[in-house]
């Protein structure tokens, strides 16, 4: 069974979900959204930035699964923030899905006019279009400026989150005002020196588990949503495997002394040119 976490509004939030950053190709990404909802997945995470929220919306359909019994997740990408350009984004991601109201959706970056997307997000709560609402790499900093402008405060903070980036100073600031962590880049993007870490292939041999479901489960146990992507059908299934075992107080101290003072994603050159206008505007008013 998957874990879940009570987020701050009383929804539960499922511990381990399916990422789908950048799966363009229609049926694959189709493909894997079934597959991991089949396996007992419940929580599927896309973005318009992605570009597949037709193919998620599909997925989510041929699986059988009934709609209610998942967490769907998707994104808003900066150039729509704004009041009017933000609701219409909502609207667009709505008819893409075609899956009725979408659990969660978040602000994507800390960059344009956040707090008039921020307002066009509450409204759509209220209306019952979008159940919950949250905000994505925001920094301490950044949600300094938006919590005092907020009716609603975010449910959830999703960020590069592993055991060689470990947000030690993000953490402690969502426990205090009721944020839950989500973890993208759960494993560092497979990292081969992080998945060969001592303190994490000596628990993986301990448990007869592989590294990477022993970082999923030190996020788990950690209390942290993560969302690993994968399109392959046999590390779907695993990467879910993690909920019938547990790393003991010394192998979890073990991996959080792994924690480095950078992040590892390095962002695409297309992703840096689309969001550099918006990195040279103020976040608020």
């Amino acid at each position: 069974m998957v874990t879940s976490v009570a987020l701050s509004n009383g929804m539960r939030m499922p511990q381990i979900g399916l990422g789908v950053y950048l799966v363009t190709d229609v049926e694959v990404c189709e493909a894997s959204v079934e597959t991991a909802l089949n396996d007992g997945y419940r929580l599927i995470d896309t973005a318009v930035l992605y570009r597949n929220e037709r193919a998620v919306g599909r997925g989510i359909r041929a699986s059988g699964v009934p709609r209610d019994d998942i967490l769907l997740t998707t994104k808003i990408w900066p150039s729509d923030y704004g009041y009017d350009k933000a609701r219409a984004a909502v609207a667009g991601s709505l008819e893409r899905l075609d899956c009725g109201p979408i659990d969660l959706m978040l602000l994507h970056q800390s960059v344009g006019d956040i707090l008039g997307a921020w307002k066009a997000l509450e409204k759509e709560v209220e209306e019952g279009t979008v159940r919950a609402i949250g905000v994505s790499n925001f920094r301490v900093q950044d949600l300094e400026r938006l919590l005092p402008n907020a009716r609603i405060t975010p449910v959830v903070d999703q960020v590069e989150l592993h055991p060689h980036w470990q947000q030690p100073e993000l953490l402690p600031y969502l426990a205090a005002h009721g944020i839950q962590p989500e973890a993208w880049y759960p494993l560092g993007h497979g990292s081969a020196k992080l998945l060969a870490e001592p303190a994490i292939a000596s628990a993986a041999a301990a448990h007869g588990r592989s590294p990477v479901q022993v970082i999923l489960r030190w996020h788990v146990q950690r209390g942290i949503v993560a969302i690993p992507k994968s399109t392959n059908p046999g590390h779907i299934t695993a990467n879910l495997d993690v909920f019938d075992f547990a790393l003991t107080d010394a192998e979890m101290a073990g991996i959080d002394a792994l924690g480095r003072d950078r992040p590892m994603f390095r962002a695409p050159r297309w992703m840096l040119a689309a969001s550099a206008p918006l990195m040279r505007a103020r976040p608020l008013p």
